[in-house]
């Protein structure tokens, strides 16, 4: 099996290239790229592409998913990344998996027989398209809340936004009402479809109706005023600006 690296980060390499002979000592390496714009040259130049990318998000000159806009890449990835805020973002994009670094032997041996397996599965050649069928979310429609002693339904569309407070995550509905929720903000991005609902930084996760303003801020940033009564800002943060405005347009 043939893997492209794509990481800036020397020590990060040297491991996972280490791991990957522990794990199958056939495993070749065809390349080590650790920029936006070597990767694009890299996906135009060769006419043989491997079977397997690992691709970490953050890289010398830009973020991962730059490459998918300057070149069309139909390859299973291995996302090997410091950050969780992306992982949503990642499986739009052939994600077999998502690591968090640092990144352990037992999760590359896990990832990489879930990438097997789907492998053995599909009588195809095309291993992408099986990969993309199993990777498809199942968006969650209804949240349960409580009020006191009583257990409430809330459908999802009624939900303005999430936001975490310390380790608790509360859910705002479109009459300002907030209740706490069982479910962490990487969670509740699995589980809310991309096209209404979207994560503007650590603490917020906002659905499309409920954005009543958004002006240009400091540094780069914009600042979202909902449709809700909130005592705090919503500051999208700087590398997510172009994402939000495509989600803002609905281009996805």
């Amino acid at each position: 099996m043939k893997v492209l690296i794509i990481e800036d980060e020397g020590p990060a390499i040297e491991k996972l290239e280490r791991y990957l002979a522990k794990c199958d000592a056939s495993i070749e390496v065809m390349d080590r790229i650790n920029s936006v714009r070597d990767s694009v040259a890299w996906f135009r130049e060769h006419a043989q592409w491997p079977d397997l990318l690992f691709l970490d998000i953050q890289l010398s000159d830009g973020i991962s998913f730059d490459i998918f806009s300057q070149v069309e890449v139909r390859l299973p990835i291995i996302f090997t990344t410091a950050f969780d805020e992306f992982a949503l973002d990642a499986f739009k994009h052939h994600s077999v998996d998502y690591l968090l670094k640092p990144i352990t032997f037992t999760d590359l041996t896990q990832a990489l027989k879930k990438f097997m397996d789907i492998k053995q599965w599909s009588d195809a050649p095309n291993v992408t398209g099986l990969i993309q069928e199993i990777a498809k979310p199942v968006y969650k429609d209804r949240f349960m809340v409580r009020q006191g002693q009583h257990i409430q339904t809330m459908e999802t569309s009624m939900v303005s936004l999430f936001y975490a407070d310390g380790r608790t995550v509360y859910l705002v509905n479109s009459e300002g009402r907030k209740y706490i929720i069982d479910y962490k903000l990487e969670e509740l991005e699995k589980l809310l479809n991309p096209k209404n609902f979207f994560r503007v930084n650590r603490t917020f996760v906002m659905n499309i109706r409920a954005v009543n303003d958004v002006v240009v801020y400091t540094n780069s940033r914009l600042k979202v005023t909902p449709m809700v009564d909130l005592d705090q800002e919503i500051i999208v943060s700087r590398e997510k600006v172009g994402y939000f405005k495509t989600w803002l347009e609905g281009d996805q």
